[in-house]
């Protein structure tokens, strides 16, 4: 049988998911494909152990880790994230993120303008 994961660069995302439009984000090592709705968005991210992303907030936010550790602060919690974990962010609470490894997550953000398409 043909060894798929080796076709994928490394990701857990094969190409049905990788060939969706990519975000513009302004973070090196962040990448993202973005799944688009009326009036949701959903975000397959790719994220190099970069560090931390510093306090922001937006819309609500429901996540799950593929793959990957991260320390994730919601409000005053703080928790470190790993395979099969989720967290759910309502909108408008402060959130950072500290990325510990390399990490596969799948968002859904309540607001269809989240992220832009990156331009090419």
């Amino acid at each position: 049988m043909k060894d798929y994961m080796k076709e994928w660069e490394g990701t857990p995302y094969p190409e049905m998911l990788r060939g969706l439009p990519e975000i513009d984000v302004p973070l090196e090592g962040v990448q993202g494909w973005l799944l688009q709705s009326n009036d949701k968005q959903v975000v397959f991210f790719d994220i190099d152990p970069v560090g931390k992303v510093p306090p922001h907030s937006h819309c609500a936010q429901w996540g799950m880790m593929i793959e990957g550790e991260m320390s994730l602060t919601i409000g005053e919690k703080t928790r470190v994230y790993r395979k099969g974990d989720w967290y759910y962010i309502p909108e408008g609470v402060v959130h950072s993120a500290t990325f510990l490894t390399r990490v596969n997550v799948m968002d859904i953000f309540d607001d269809p303008g989240r992220y832009k398409i990156k331009e090419t």
